[in-house]
């Protein structure tokens, strides 16, 4: 039913389809679609987001993808955790994304991911997870 649904916006010149991947035609549409989400509902919407890339930029070890999936999580933020096993692999997510972008002299984006990873650090970090959290 997704594609079915795509297909129809490609077909009413909403979205443009590149090589199997769809975008919006215009900045414009892309902005009133996101307008569309309620504005309590934008967080979890870029938490999921993230979360559903991360796989995939693991499997084909694409850093910019690797980026793009800690910047949305981030920017979902702690309140759309579900668990601190989860709250644990968000940060292991940020230090890695972290390291990543100290290698390509990203310093700036280095320390957000660094700074992010610790805001999801769960309590008692130190004590259960010291050396994720001197990493970090």
């Amino acid at each position: 039913p997704l594609i079915e649904s795509l297909e129809v916006a490609v077909a009413e010149g909403l979205l443009d389809k590149i090589n199997g991947s769809y975008s919006f035609g215009h900045d414009i549409l892309q902005e009133a679609a996101y307008n569309m989400i309620q504005p309590e509902d934008r967080c979890l919407f870029h938490f999921k987001y993230g979360l559903a890339l991360v796989p995939r930029a693991l499997e084909l070890k694409d850093d910019g993808m690797l980026f793009i999936a800690a910047s949305q999580i981030n920017r979902g933020g702690t309140s759309a955790l579900e668990n601190t096993d989860q709250a644990v692999s968000i940060a292991k997510l940020n230090l890695s994304a972290g390291h990543k972008a100290m290698e390509m002299s990203d310093f700036s984006s280095a320390f957000s991911f660094f700074d992010n990873g610790i805001l999801f650090l769960p309590k008692r970090h130190w004590q259960d997870h010291y050396a994720l959290s001197l990493s970090l």
